[in-house]
């Protein structure tokens, strides 16, 4: 098995690279110009990312408990604790994922499951629902590769499905 897909090389595919290293290059003269700017995009980056992740997940926090529980670490009341729990362990995995780039590390199976650890730290449970209907808690298993199917009920109403238990380590 390899860590990586084998991709032939095209013209377009070589113009894309190209393209990309220079506005890689265009970013890296704006953030020395600018250093506070860019700390500025990256926490909005941050806060953006970990709501909008926990939405999908089914968190009720709105953008701007989010912000304030980020920013402050102070709880809303009448908010479930599961949701700041998720915030603040999404928020933390972005930071440790900034540090795993500055490091160069190479994308592995070892830093997928490190990430889950993140996001999962303190999680003993997710609430779900049977196939027959009932409640249950489902124990969490941070750093493992999840064994049973799952998916999350929007708020709008719709169902999310996540990627077969089959499929994950591919």
């Amino acid at each position: 098995m390899t860590d990586f897909y084998t991709v032939k090389e095209t013209i377009e595919i070589r113009e894309l690279f190209r393209s990309i290293d220079d506005l890689q290059l265009q970013i890296n003269e704006q953030i020395s110009l600018q250093p506070e700017l860019w700390l500025t995009i990256q926490e909005k980056l941050r806060l953006d990312w970990t709501y909008n992740s926990n939405a999908i997940e089914g968190s009720i926090l709105t953008r701007g408990e989010t912000f304030f529980f980020l920013q402050e670490g102070l709880t809303v009341e009448g908010k479930p604790f599961k949701d700041f729990l998720d915030a603040r362990n999404h928020a933390e995995a972005i930071d440790y994922l900034y540090q795993v780039i500055k490091d160069e590390r190479p994308i592995s199976q070892g830093l997928i499951k490190e990430l889950n650890a993140f996001l999962l730290s303190g999680v003993t449970h997710t609430e779900a629902i049977s196939q027959t209907g009932e409640k249950i808690k489902k124990p969490a298993t941070p750093g493992e590769y999840k064994q049973r199917p799952n998916h999350v009920l929007q708020p709008d109403g719709t169902i999310h499905y996540y990627t077969d238990p089959l499929q994950v380590t591919e």
